[in-house]
Protein backbone atom coordinates (compact mmCIF):
# COMPACT_ATOMS: atom_id res chain seq x y z
CA UNK A 1 0.00 0.00 0.00
CA UNK A 2 1.53 3.58 -0.99
CA UNK A 3 1.65 6.21 1.36
CA UNK A 4 -0.59 8.86 1.88
CA UNK A 5 -0.01 11.76 -0.50
CA UNK A 6 1.05 14.58 2.51
CA UNK A 7 3.57 11.71 3.98
CA UNK A 8 5.50 11.57 0.20
CA UNK A 9 5.03 15.39 0.20
CA UNK A 10 6.26 15.57 3.33
CA UNK A 11 9.61 13.27 2.82
CA UNK A 12 10.21 14.95 -0.70
CA UNK A 13 10.19 18.36 0.83
CA UNK A 14 12.44 16.90 4.21
CA UNK A 15 15.06 15.93 1.41
CA UNK A 16 15.25 18.95 -0.36
CA UNK A 17 16.14 20.91 2.96
CA UNK A 18 18.84 18.01 3.92
CA UNK A 19 19.97 18.58 0.10
CA UNK A 20 19.99 22.22 0.83
CA UNK A 21 22.22 22.11 3.74
CA UNK A 22 24.50 19.99 2.94
CA UNK A 23 25.47 22.31 -0.38
CA UNK A 24 25.35 24.97 2.59
CA UNK A 25 27.83 23.31 4.52
CA UNK A 26 30.25 22.25 1.37
CA UNK A 27 29.84 26.31 -0.23
CA UNK A 28 29.81 28.23 2.70
CA UNK A 29 31.80 26.65 5.51
CA UNK A 30 34.22 24.55 2.94
CA UNK A 31 33.35 21.42 4.70
CA UNK A 32 34.54 18.37 2.70
CA UNK A 33 31.43 16.53 2.73
CA UNK A 34 31.28 13.03 0.29
CA UNK A 35 28.18 12.62 -2.45
CA UNK A 36 25.15 11.14 -0.92
CA UNK A 37 26.09 11.60 2.69
CA UNK A 38 23.25 12.59 4.83
CA UNK A 39 23.38 14.76 7.65
CA UNK A 40 20.61 15.11 10.36
CA UNK A 41 19.18 18.88 10.38
CA UNK A 42 19.38 18.34 13.85
CA UNK A 43 23.10 17.35 13.86
CA UNK A 44 25.93 19.43 15.18
CA UNK A 45 28.57 20.40 13.24
CA UNK A 46 31.30 22.50 14.69
CA UNK A 47 32.03 25.93 12.45
CA UNK A 48 35.28 26.63 14.42
CA UNK A 49 37.64 24.99 11.99
CA UNK A 50 34.95 23.78 9.60
CA UNK A 51 37.59 23.05 6.98
CA UNK A 52 38.65 20.22 9.39
CA UNK A 53 35.48 17.84 9.14
CA UNK A 54 35.76 15.65 6.33
CA UNK A 55 33.16 13.40 5.71
CA UNK A 56 32.94 10.55 3.23
CA UNK A 57 30.81 9.41 0.59
CA UNK A 58 27.20 7.72 1.52
CA UNK A 59 27.18 8.08 5.07
CA UNK A 60 25.21 8.82 7.67
CA UNK A 61 24.97 11.71 10.72
CA UNK A 62 21.81 10.69 12.26
CA UNK A 63 19.98 13.62 14.93
CA UNK A 64 21.44 15.08 17.61
CA UNK A 65 25.18 13.62 16.71
CA UNK A 66 27.89 16.09 17.49
CA UNK A 67 31.46 16.62 15.28
CA UNK A 68 34.00 18.50 17.20
CA UNK A 69 37.21 19.71 15.85
CA UNK A 70 37.89 22.02 19.06
CA UNK A 71 38.03 21.73 22.51
CA UNK A 72 38.41 25.01 24.12
CA UNK A 73 38.75 22.91 27.97
CA UNK A 74 41.76 21.08 26.94
CA UNK A 75 43.16 23.33 24.04
CA UNK A 76 42.88 21.00 21.45
CA UNK A 77 42.27 20.83 17.49
CA UNK A 78 42.05 18.54 15.26
CA UNK A 79 40.64 17.39 12.17
CA UNK A 80 37.99 14.94 12.16
CA UNK A 81 37.89 12.51 9.18
CA UNK A 82 34.70 9.84 8.78
CA UNK A 83 35.00 7.21 6.38
CA UNK A 84 32.55 6.13 3.19
CA UNK A 85 29.29 4.27 3.63
CA UNK A 86 29.22 5.25 7.63
CA UNK A 87 26.41 5.66 10.33
CA UNK A 88 27.22 7.89 12.95
CA UNK A 89 23.99 7.24 15.70
CA UNK A 90 22.00 9.42 17.04
CA UNK A 91 23.61 11.61 20.26
CA UNK A 92 27.04 10.67 19.38
CA UNK A 93 29.97 12.71 20.04
CA UNK A 94 33.22 12.46 17.63
CA UNK A 95 35.83 14.40 19.60
CA UNK A 96 38.48 16.01 17.66
CA UNK A 97 41.00 14.60 15.73
CA UNK A 98 39.69 11.25 15.82
CA UNK A 99 39.73 9.42 12.21
CA UNK A 100 36.62 7.02 11.54
CA UNK A 101 37.55 4.39 8.61
CA UNK A 102 35.34 3.34 6.30
CA UNK A 103 31.69 0.94 6.94
CA UNK A 104 32.20 2.08 10.52
CA UNK A 105 29.05 1.56 13.14
CA UNK A 106 28.58 4.67 15.59
CA UNK A 107 26.23 3.40 18.14
CA UNK A 108 24.07 6.00 19.54
CA UNK A 109 25.27 8.01 22.21
CA UNK A 110 28.45 6.85 22.24
CA UNK A 111 31.66 9.31 22.94
CA UNK A 112 34.00 8.76 20.17
CA UNK A 113 37.70 9.93 21.61
CA UNK A 114 39.95 7.73 19.67
CA UNK A 115 40.75 6.43 15.80
CA UNK A 116 37.90 3.93 14.78
CA UNK A 117 39.17 0.95 12.45
CA UNK A 118 37.55 0.41 8.89
CA UNK A 119 34.86 -1.99 9.58
CA UNK A 120 34.45 -2.00 13.63
CA UNK A 121 31.22 -1.19 15.42
CA UNK A 122 32.10 1.15 18.55
CA UNK A 123 29.99 1.90 21.56
CA UNK A 124 29.79 3.41 24.39
CA UNK A 125 31.54 6.29 26.51
CA UNK A 126 34.74 6.11 25.74
CA UNK A 127 33.63 3.98 22.65
CA UNK A 128 35.27 0.87 22.23
CA UNK A 129 35.63 -1.89 19.22
CA UNK A 130 32.58 -4.25 19.86
CA UNK A 131 32.85 -5.78 16.55
CA UNK A 132 35.37 -6.26 14.04
CA UNK A 133 35.24 -6.77 10.04
CA UNK A 134 31.96 -5.39 9.74
CA UNK A 135 30.42 -5.03 6.28
CA UNK A 136 27.87 -2.31 5.41
CA UNK A 137 26.75 -0.70 1.93
CA UNK A 138 25.38 2.91 1.41
CA UNK A 139 24.72 4.67 4.38
CA UNK A 140 25.96 2.57 6.94
CA UNK A 141 23.32 -0.48 5.90
CA UNK A 142 24.78 -3.63 7.82
CA UNK A 143 25.11 -6.07 4.54
CA UNK A 144 25.95 -9.12 6.29
CA UNK A 145 26.70 -10.28 10.00
CA UNK A 146 28.77 -12.84 11.08
CA UNK A 147 26.81 -16.06 13.08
Amino acid sequence: MAAPLASRMREALRNVVVAIRRHYLIRVWKMDIGEGTVISLSAKLDKTNPQGIHIGKYTVVTFGAAILTHDYVNNRDGDVRIGDNCFVGAHSIILPGVTIGDSCIVAAASVVARDVPAGSLVTGNPARVVEANVKTTHYGVRSSRAT
